[in-house]
């Protein structure tokens, strides 16, 4: 009997704190329409790729004529950590870093200038191939990151643009 009355309770304080879906209206709402309405700049190497093709799996184009571009510049390194006696490394960081910029095609002006970026660790072990294998898979999960955290930051911008309309 209490737990039905403090969860409406808690859902009341929670709508009176200001929060707001930000793809609400799904995907006919402002942020949904204007995150079809971007398009991905080539962006160059195999990061570039990778990041390339998970930005545009969540922007979800739909065929629509893009009314802002993305430029994406990514700084991708890998420097050693950890360093035996024998001056071997025994530990990598690889770091993904993005600069990027929404620009509205209709003038040229540069709407949003951010950066984005993750790092991952890893293990340097004997087989050369499985270290290979291990940065690329870190590079992969951090294509992903930062993907995300370009569509969020983009959607958040969308949203600001959408409430000031």
């Amino acid at each position: 009997m209490r737990t039905p009355a403090l969860l409406l309770a808690l859902a009341l304080l929670l709508g009176g704190c200001g929060l707001r879906p930000l793809y609400g209206g799904g995907g006919g709402g402002k942020v949904a329409q204007m995150l079809t309405q971007i398009d991905v700049a080539p962006i160059e190497g195999q990061a570039g790729w990778l990041v390339s093709n998970a930005v545009r799996d969540q922007l979800g184009r739909a065929g629509t004529t893009p009314l802002y571009r993305l430029e994406v510049k990514l700084d991708d390194k890998i420097s050693g950590l950890g360093v035996r006696r024998d001056d071997t490394v025994t530990r990598e960081r690889r770091t993904l870093r993005a600069r990027y910029q929404l620009i509205d095609l209709a003038n040229g002006t540069v709407l949003l200038d951010a950066t984005a970026g993750f790092d991952a660790g890893i293990d340097v072990v004997g087989s050369e191939y499985a270290t290979i294998a291990a940065e690329n898979t870190a590079l992969e999960r951090l294509s992903k990151i930062v993907a995300d955290q370009i569509v969020a930051r983009v959607a958040l911008y969308a949203e600001r643009a959408g409430r000031s309309e």
